[in-house]
């Protein structure tokens, strides 16, 4: 009973070293941040019945993404992410106009990730939910012509790509694919987003 004891003792002594020796094997904190192209679904149709609408029915925005992620584990964290993109629209229809368009997303949730030290290659997923804010700006001639709309609601992000180690403190971000539905103006729009960039660590 004594060597029970005694051993008790002894594992809840080293416990505290134990902890500390495994937090210190992955990183606390990453942040990414890199070039997005977003594939916006705009809504509109040219009435073609094919899947190739689908296609047709996207724009392409490009614009940035950044990400702050705290691992709360060797492979789960929690983050928050935020995107800008923009596409500026010249219609040969009406000549002297010109229309912008914005698109943020601003989300948080969770990170999948071997969050390593040592690992070389980092695949993982995230799955997180927010809110979208879009800016539609029209600015032209003729005169009275200029006119802003916006809107906010809910968004979203269900993805994933792969990191490759280059040193200590930075990762490659090779890819990053992600699914980004949002929910404006009564309406879902099921959009696609790719990026590129560097995680600090």
């Amino acid at each position: 009973m004594r060597k029970i004891f005694m051993m008790a003792i002894l594992i809840a002594c080293a416990a505290p070293f134990t902890f500390a020796q495994t937090t210190a094997d992955y990183n606390k904190v990453d942040v990414f941040v890199g070039f997005s192209h977003n594939r916006v679904d705009t809504g509109i149709s040219d009435e073609d019945e094919d899947i190739d609408d689908i296609i047709d029915e996207r724009e392409g925005y490009n614009g940035v993404n950044a990400s702050v992620t705290g691992n709360v584990s060797r492979y789960v964290g929690l983050k928050g992410d935020y995107s800008f993109h923009r596409k500026s629209f010249n219609d040969s229809t009406l000549p002297g106009i010109d229309v912008k368009s914005d698109l943020h997303n601003l989300v948080g949730g969770v990170q999948l990730k071997d969050n390593a030290k040592e690992t070389k290659v980092k695949p993982f997923a995230h799955f997180m939910a927010g809110i979208a804010h879009a800016r539609f700006n029209v600015s032209g001639e003729p005169a009275g012509s200029d006119f802003d709309d916006s809107e906010t609601g809910f968004a979203g992000i269900i993805g994933g790509g792969l990191d490759f180690r280059i040193n200590d403190r930075v990762d490659f971000r090779a890819v990053q694919f992600d699914y980004n539905p949002t929910r404006l103006d009564g309406e879902t729009q099921h959009n696609f987003r790719i990026g590129i960039g560097i995680v600090f660590r």
